[in-house]
Parts: structure tokens; C-alpha cells; sequence
């Protein structure tokens, strides 16, 4: 959608500010540009909207009446669809702990900008809009509706398929492997996300049939791989449920061998919350997982109960850095720190480092200068089925 189809929502308490905002709007070529003078104004504005009021709100956090971080509060419980760019003169800090919030709402968070306001940062947040306006769909209409039973027939009866997420190296820009993420592709329903299924095979412990068909079909696809001349891994997540199994790592094992493969080819992600875990029976898998040639990565890094006492009990060889770490990390000095933390840590620990949920180029560039390994997320592609995989596998080539 170019600037001249927007229509865009300047909530701020400040006259002369406000009217600047919205020159800048008008001279990037925006005709529909509205105003409102605290969050109060802008809720009832955005509940009477008739068809489509409102595309964007660039919003102040530091307001009289309603301020900025209770309207972000309406907004998300209130599921309005429409975009926020955040703006406030109180720091980058606060701004953080603004965008974080807005996120935890649900909100379609573009970015937040520190005042002055530039012309440039507003063009920035245009693109930020046109990259996720189809991004921002739920995952599933039918998330309440697949009882147990339904989606174990799915599971037996295959319908379920890895799409493929690559990752890159940041130095090289060369394709080094790719994530594999459980698809089920349902006959009447099409595609039907992982939230809509997960939870349940694994709160009823049956996630290990889900587990072991999605490392079936990725090991005989990178089979296929090999064979062509590629040389990229896979990384399949393991889910905490499954490593109570003593015999889990011998049955990996299998199904890796018997697809062709050497288990050095294999990646298996799992939850920093999982390698935290003080049962017996999951160090023993992870150890064993080790032994038998498997690379162990540490995923979602950040967002458990992690130490580096605790992370040194296993021989992990990757270490993910949490998404929610990497979007706008070029904007956040905070984030800046920890990741940059992160990434200093695998090294020291010789490890790789892969960032995941990398959205834009400047987050792009950042990790890059602070020296992470690998990256995914949709600013390189989002994960596709084999067929599409294939085909960025061969463009990616040329």
C-alpha cells in the first residue's frame, strides 16, 4: 500500500507537534491524516470508525486524560486492526517497555521513535507496514475446534509436513541449513498452524508421533539435498515432553541413519526451559543425543530461567537468541546490550550464534556488526513447504 492510500491517526497532546507530524505526513504524500489530543479521543475514534478509519496511529506515550500506554491498553483488549509507531521524548527505555507491552497485547507494533520525530524514521515505519500488512493474521480460525483424536488421524495418516525456514550466514550470506516447522496440511481445512495442534499432543504426551514424522520427511528431503550438491543442515525442535523417553535418542537415531543420513547433518533445537531441567532422564538424552553425533542448540535463549552453570551441563553447539530480543534491536540500545551479551557468550563458549525473528535490514546489519553467526526470520524468507524450499534452494544458487 503506497503513502497516498493511508489514512493515519496523530494522537499528541502537544498543538505544534502534533501539526508537525502531520505536515510530515502530508508532504510524504499521506491526504488522509487525522488528529487527536490524548488516547481517550483516539479509542472513541477508532470505535466509531466506519469500514476504515484508520490504517496507522503514530502515538505519544506522555498524554493528559488517557495516556499512551492505557490507550495501547484499549486498543489490544479490544482487537482494533489497525498499526501503532510509538513516539515519546522520555527515552529509549520506556520506549522499550512500551513496544514490549504493546506486543504482549497483540498489538501490529511498527516501531517506536524517539522525538524529534525525522522524516525518514516515518518513511522507515511506511515499509515496516507494507512487509507486515499480510503478516499479521491469526494463526488459525480453527485453533478450538480439532479435538485429540482428529488430530492424531492427521498425524497417522501423514498429513502433516515440515515447511522449511532457512538461515543464513552473516558474513557470507550463504545458505547454512534451515529450520523445520510442523505444518499440517489438512484435506478440506488447507493449512493449519502448529498452535492449533501442539499444545494438545503435548499436554496429552503424544507429541513423539508429530516428532518423529517431521524428522522423517525433513532427513529423506535433505537427503535429497546432499545428493544434489548442497550442503546446509536441518535443525527439528524436541519438545520437553519427549525427553522423559529413555529410548528417545536411539529412535532419532534410526530414523536419521535410515534416511542416509550422519546424525552431524541433524540439529536438534530445544527450549532453554528444557536444558534447565533437573530430570535424570532428559540430561541423559541430551547426553546421548551428543554422543551419537547430533548438534544440540539451546532455543528461545532469553526466555527461560538460564545461567551459564546451568547451560554448561550440556554440550550444546548453538545457541537461538529469543526473537523477541532481535525485532527492532537496531532501535533499542537495551536490546542492543543483551544481544550483544548473547552473541559474546556463544563465542567464548565456542558456539554459534543464530538470531532469529531478523525482520529488516538494519537489525540485519547489527547483527552482523556485533558478530552473530547465522540468522533466519522473514526478512530472508518465511518457512515454505518443500516444493518453495526447493525453489529458493535453486534461485539462492545462482
Amino acid at each position: 500500500m503506497q503513502a497516498t492510500e493511508l489514512s493515519i491517526l496523530v494522537v499528541e497532546d502537544d498543538h505544534f507537534q502534533r501539526h508537525m507530524v502531520v505536515s510530515m505526513l502530508h508532504s510524504l504524500g499521506v491526504a488522509a491524516a487525522h488528529e487527536a489530543s490524548n488516547g481517550q479521543q483516539a479509542i472513541e475514534m477508532i470505535r466509531g470508525q466506519n469500514d476504515r478509519l484508520v490504517d496507522i496511529v503514530i502515538c505519544d506515550l506522555n498524554m493528559p486524560e488517557m495516556d499512551g500506554l492505557e490507550f495501547l491498553r484499549h486498543l489490544g483488549q479490544e482487537h482494533h486492526n489497525v498499526s501503532i509507531i510509538l513516539v515519546s521524548a522520555l527515552g529509549s527505555r520506556l520506549l522499550g517497555s512500551a513496544a514490549r507491552m504493546a506486543k504482549m497485547y497483540g498489538i501490529k507494533l511498527l516501531g517506536a521513535i524517539e522525538k524529534p520525530i525525522a522524516l525518514a524514521q516515518l518513511k522507515e515505519m511506511f515499509l515496516n507496514y507494507e512487509r507486515s500488512e499480510n503478516k499479521w493474521l491469526q494463526p488459525s480460525n480453527h485453533t478450538e475446534s480439532f479435538t485429540l483424536k482428529d488430530i492424531l488421524h492427521g498425524v497417522h495418516a501423514e498429513e502433516f509436513e515440515p515447511f522449511f525456514q532457512p538461515k543464513l550466514d552473516l558474513k557470507t550470506d550463504r545458505l547454512v541449513g534451515a529450520e523445520v516447522l510442523a505444518r499440517w496440511v489438512h484435506p478440506t481445512l488447507g493449512v493449519i498452524s502448529p498452535y492449533s495442534f501442539i499444545p494438545q499432543l503435548e499436554q496429552s504426551g503424544n507429541i513423539d508421533g508429530l516428532t518423529f514424522l517431521m524428522l522423517e520427511k525433513a532427513s529423506d528431503a535433505l537427503r535429497s539435498f546432499l545428493d544434489s550438491g548442497y550442503t546446509f543442515t536441518i535443525s527439528v525442535n524436541l519438545s520437553l515432553a519427549s525427553l522423559d523417553d529413555t529410548a528417545l535418542a536411539d529412535k532419532i537415531t534410526r530414523i536419521v541413519r535410515n534416511a542416509g543420513l550422519d546424525p552431524n547433518h541433524i540439529i536438534l533445537e530445544i527450549t532453554e526451559t528444557a536444558a534447565m531441567t533437573d530430570a535424570a532422564h532428559a540430561l541423559e538424552n541430551l547426553a546421548r543425543l551428543c554422543m551419537k553425533g547430533f548438534t544440540l542448540s539451546i532455543d528461545d535463549y532469553g526466555t527461560g530461567y538460564s545461567s551459564l552453570q546451568q547451560l554448561t551441563r550440556i554440550d550444546f553447539g548453538e545457541l537461538k537468541i529469543d526473537q523477541s530480543f532481535i525485532k527492532g534491536l537496531s532501535d533499542s540500545e537495551a536490546m542492543r546490550i543483551v544481544v550483544e551479551s548473547s552473541i559474546d557468550m556463544a563465542r567464548k563458549l565456542q558456539v554459534k550464534s543464530v538470531a532469529e525473528g531478523v525482520e529488516t535490514q538494519k537489525d540485519w546489519d547489527m547483527l552482523k556488526s556485533l558478530g552473530c553467526d547465522t540468522a533466519q526470520g522473514y526478512f530472508i524468507a518465511r518457512p515454505m513447504n518443500l516444493s518453495l524450499f526447493t525453489q529458493f534452494c535453486a534461485d539462492y544458487a545462482i
